[in-house]
């Protein structure tokens, strides 16, 4: 039985630009738990999930909360809002999970912390997309009230935060004893909460970040010795000159090769990172593709694979 580590891109959670309801929540997690559990019923399954939508909802409620009691009243940081979408997430994904797998498979979700270097450049240049999506004009207006920063999303604007590389996940040890007792668990959600140590490097501390849910997912594959890494998005596959009439999907790509291409950091760019980062520091492969396709992608039938068997870069 081989080890399938799947990180779960935000999208398939909360659709763009839906309207951002737990009834919509749920109904997206059981598309994604119905195909899982196909994974779950043949291979050691762990899940990780993004969490861009959720944090991002989470804040404006928070500062309309402040707004309300008192203009003094500082709101939740963002590292407090990530353990709640961690908990809040992962509690929907055990219970459809729980409704496809036959009633003695385990489930559990382990609240992650992930360490961040402090120096790290993300935090003078924000990246990553949190919260719901708005026209141009929406998007000035409520970047101007609350000191944000709001970036271009395809052809709507969201709020963009630092997003620092991480360096190491804490909770390992107990997220590989659950593994080896059998247990599907989902761990690392949106990238784990961001902490890092003071300046004497004694006290952990919690940071407004969010960690990038692909890397911190290639990271726990690593960690977790998967035999296989899935990004499941919402395309079926890495695309060069995406949109355009002459697009093509790349079916299986050296690591090295893929990233010379570059792609956008808001989107593909920390996806195709993330793969190529796995399949070089372990010399196994990393799929990229949709989540519909979840079955054949982790037999190597779909998406984009990346692996360093190939030096260049084959198309469909």
């Amino acid at each position: 039985m081989s080890r399938v580590v799947v990180a779960l891109g935000g999208n398939a959670l909360q659709r763009r630009g839906e309207v951002m309801t737990a009834d919509n929540q749920r109904k997206n997690v059981r598309v994604a738990a119905k195909q899982l559990a196909q994974v779950a019923k043949h291979h050691e399954l762990v899940l990780a999930h993004g969490n861009g939508p959720q944090v991002g909802l989470l804040g404006l409620q928070n500062e309309a909360y402040a707004r309300h009691v008192d203009d003094k009243v500082t709101p939740y940081p963002l590292d407090v809002l990530g353990a709640q979408t961690e908990g809040m997430i992962g509690y929907m994904m055990e219970q459809e999970l729980g409704n496809e797998l036959p009633f003695e498979v385990p489930l559990a979700t382990i609240l992650t912390m992930t360490e961040v270097d402090p120096k790290d450049p993300a935090f003078a240049n924000p990246t990553k997309f949190v919260g719901p999506v708005y026209s141009k004009e929406e998007a000035d207006k409520v970047a101007a009230a609350n000191g944000w920063t709001v970036k271009a999303d395809g052809e709507y604007f969201r709020r963009v935060v630092p997003s620092p590389k991480p360096k190491r996940i804490f909770e390992m040890r107990p997220i590989k004893w659950l593994i080896e007792k059998g247990v599907v668990v989902i761990a690392a959600g949106g990238g784990g909460i961001p902490t890092m140590y003071d300046e004497g490097g004694k006290k952990l501390e919690g940071v407004e970040a969010v960690i990038d849910k692909d890397l911190a997912s290639s990271l726990l594959a690593r960690e977790v010795e998967a035999d296989y890494f899935v990004v499941a998005t919402d395309v079926k596959a890495v695309f060069i000159n995406w949109g355009k009439p002459d697009q093509k999907a790349i079916k299986r790509a050296n690591p090295d090769a893929l990233i010379k291409l570059g792609f956008a950091a808001g989107s593909m760019g920390p996806k195709v990172e993330a793969a190529a980062e796995f399949a070089t520091m372990t010399g196994k492969r990393a799929v990229i593709g949709a989540l519909e396709d979840i079955e054949k992608i982790v037999e190597g039938q779909a998406g984009t694979i990346v692996t360093t068997e190939i030096d260049g870069i084959e198309y469909y």
